[in-house]
């Protein structure tokens, strides 16, 4: 059968000329396989900006070929000499790297390209070389041709000939390449490219719109990951810098929903809530394990222990160690997910080669500031709604590409301008513009000194607490969450936070009434762990009403509510241990089916509640059907603190039973039951 080289999809980095083979196959099948491969080239359209002629020349020599492999086909059923077998060998490995060359040239970046536009076009005169080499060796008169056939192999071959004197840069295409070496130049500078200038290479190039942007930026990212040398990947992310600069200045902010996009991104996909990191709400690239079994990205748990905690983040348990343990596992499924949904992925190292490289590279630092500040000024030009979206919206992009984009945007005055856009006005008529700014917000607060920045804005705090009770959609509210998170991650602030009713208030509401779909209750749930954090911030938690959240919730996320009732408990008083009643029969289920550290925390969290809610407290939890068999199966294969936790639970139980009272309060329950339920709903100040 006819061998097709797109028969599987190819990888991102296509293979080099020399990783080419020839292929074992039978004579008419090779033949086959060439006249196919050859109309495969044939059909491809011109390079349309760049070695277009070459690019031409090169299909109509493949149009040529292919009339050849056809009439040897329809005429020939004879054994061909190893000679002629041979030949015909090459030219299968000579046109796949035709067209590997030919599409690598039309689907990568254009910017790139240009700058390699003298090794472009030694690659297509090495092809032509070759090409008419293997024509002269061709055995002709062995293959049989008729006489027109015979005309087009004279014709092929006088063209090839012609075309192996030099190889040719065209002038055209030289000049630009030094025109935008010149604009790098300057931007190292810091002189702002001229915008007239700019518009003719981008026009030149065929970067037309906001699209071909985005669609030139996904390439050069794409290249950068493919690059080893330094000096490349220097230039590439200098060029991702004046790309991204152009895009803003010549074609004016824009949402993705305002033009087509090749690609989708992480962010615009509801993606497994397991491969979302606990802390930075992202896709995680480089997903490790901690002491306490919970996974989170590499950067953002190393940010945590290196910012001076000594908790799990997720489950507040202090860290027995603070070594990471690469989830293997846990990448392989993400990286298989991105690949089904087509959503590019990189991995941490990447990544990080990514920011290193924009760190030491002048032009693309410079091109960064630039961006930041040309987009800030034009926010602050009084503009309609739709007009203002589009420039949050680039603003919410720079902002989550690295510490100095966030830096720049901070510095250039971004805040205060983005506080005017998370008002409840704003988002009954504009509710994406109120996202764009409160996630701005949110990617701002990732870089330390900004947190100081946000919580120092005037309005700026208040104004997130307002998308967190009242935002106009799931996601402004998971985001307000988010950054209420992220900005908890100062002890000062995370004290200040903690005395807010309305952010409490608004954090429960959310874990308690926002959609299962999504990474909202989450959020949530995160926010309000971190908080529980600081004791004084436990009795508004319950106040506001987080133990019986908890209960509603836990069948949802158990990890999750078991966790935060585990902490408010131990921490929150009677009050607290009142409103847990209610949650002992759903923590005995999850003793019974839930996962590994829910048991773990389940465990934990009744011995708490029985020690002090006393006998009716016990009494309710030994009512289960089987509750001691649970326990005792917990004993056995449960982690070293859920055994130890199941066997005080235990021996509670045994005592109670015997009218042994001594490890439950003095008083008990019927102390605390009898506390005024009003109590519960009373407002804090904030």
């Amino acid at each position: 059968m006819t061998i097709s080289p797109q028969a599987f999809l190819p990888p991102k980095r296509r293979p080099s000329a020399g990783a080419f083979m020839s292929p074992k196959l039978s004579d008419q099948t090779l033949l086959r396989s060439l006249h196919h491969l050859s109309l495969e080239i044939s059909s491809l359209e011109p390079l349309q900006f760049l070695r277009h002629r070459t690019s031409r020349s090169m299909i109509r020599r493949s149009t040529l070929l292919s009339i050849l492999f056809e009439d040897i086909i329809r005429s020939s059923t004879a054994v061909f000499s190893p000679s002629a077998l041979l030949c015909f060998q090459e030219l299968y490995i000579l046109l796949q790297r035709i067209q590997t060359l030919m599409e690598d040239s039309s689907n990568g970046s254009r910017m790139w390209l240009l700058l390699q536009t003298e090794s472009l076009a030694n690659s297509f005169h090495e092809l032509t070389l070759d090409l008419s080499t293997l024509l002269d060796i061709l055995p002709v008169k062995e293959l049989r041709l008729n006489d027109d056939v015979g005309e087009v192999v004279s014709l092929l071959r006088s063209q090839c000939s012609r075309s192996t004197t030099k190889s040719l840069v065209d002038p055209r295409d030289d000049a630009l390449r030094r025109e935008v070496c010149s604009m790098l130049d300057r931007l190292r500078n810091e002189i702002v490219p001229d915008h007239s200038n700019l518009s003719d290479i981008f026009a030149q190039l065929g970067i037309g719109d906001a699209s071909n942007c985005r669609e030139e930026l996904e390439s050069l990212q794409d290249e950068f990951q493919n690059q080893t040398e330094e000096k490349s990947k220097s230039q590439l992310i200098a060029l991702v810098g004046l790309v991204r600069y152009g895009k803003c200045v010549l074609f004016g902010a824009s949402t993705p929903g305002s033009d087509l996009i090749r690609r989708r991104s992480a962010s615009e996909l509801s993606f497994p809530v397991d491969f979302r990191c606990p802390i930075s709400l992202e896709l995680m690239r480089d997903p490790v394990t901690v002491a306490t079994g919970q996974t989170y990205d590499r950067d953002s748990i190393k940010l945590w222990i290196e910012s001076g905690h000594n908790t799990c983040p997720k489950t507040g348990q202090a860290l027995a160690h603070t070594e990471l343990i690469p989830n293997r596992a846990l990448k392989n499924l993400i990286a298989m997910w991105c690949r089904e949904q087509r959503v590019p992925f990189e991995t941490a190292e990447n990544n990080r080669g990514l920011v290193n490289a924009v760190k030491k590279n002048k032009a693309a630092l410079e091109a960064a500031r630039m961006t930041g500040s040309f987009l800030v000024n034009k926010l602050s030009v009084s503009q309609s709604m739709e007009a203002a979206n589009g420039v949050v919206y680039e603003l919410r992009s720079l902002a989550k590409t690295d510490s100095d984009c966030r830096a720049c945007i901070a510095e250039a005055g971004a805040i205060p301008l983005l506080v005017r856009y998370l008002s409840s006005d704003v988002g009954e008529t504009h509710p994406n513009l109120q996202v764009n700014a409160v996630t701005t917000i949110l990617n701002l607060s990732i870089l330390e000194a900004n947190k100081t920045r946000i919580m120092e804005t005037d309005g700026a705090l208040n104004g997130v607490i307002e998308v967190l009770r009242s935002g106009a959609t799931w996601e402004a509210k998971g985001n307000a969450a988010a950054t209420i998170f992220s900005l908890s991650g100062v002890h000062a602030y995370r004290k200040r936070l903690g005395k807010k009713t309305r952010v409490i208030k608004g954090l429960v509401e959310l874990a308690r009434d926002g959609p299962e779909r999504g990474c909202f209750k989450k959020d949530a749930m995160v926010a309000i762990l971190n908080l529980a954090g600081e004791r004084e911030a436990v009795a508004r938690l319950v106040e506001g009403g987080v133990v019986e959240m908890t209960v509603q919730v836990m069948e949802g996320l158990p990890e999750e509510a078991v966790t935060v009732l585990e902490i408010v408990v131990r921490s929150g008083g009677l009050l607290a241990t009142a409103a847990a009643y209610r949650a002992i029969r759903k923590l005995g289920s999850v003793l019974r089916e839930g996962s590994e550290r829910a048991r773990e925390s389940a465990a934990a969290t009744l011995v708490t509640i029985c020690r002090k809610g006393g006998s009716e407290m016990v009494a309710e939890l030994a009512s289960m059907p089987g509750i001691e068999r649970v326990i005792w199966e917990l004993m056995g294969v449960g982690t070293l603190r859920a055994r130890r936790k199941a066997a005080s639970l235990l021996r509670i139980l045994r005592r109670w039973a015997a009218g042994l009272d001594s490890e439950v309060a003095e008083g008990g329950y019927s102390t605390v039951n009898h506390v005024s339920t009003s109590a519960t709903t009373t407002v804090v100040a904030s």
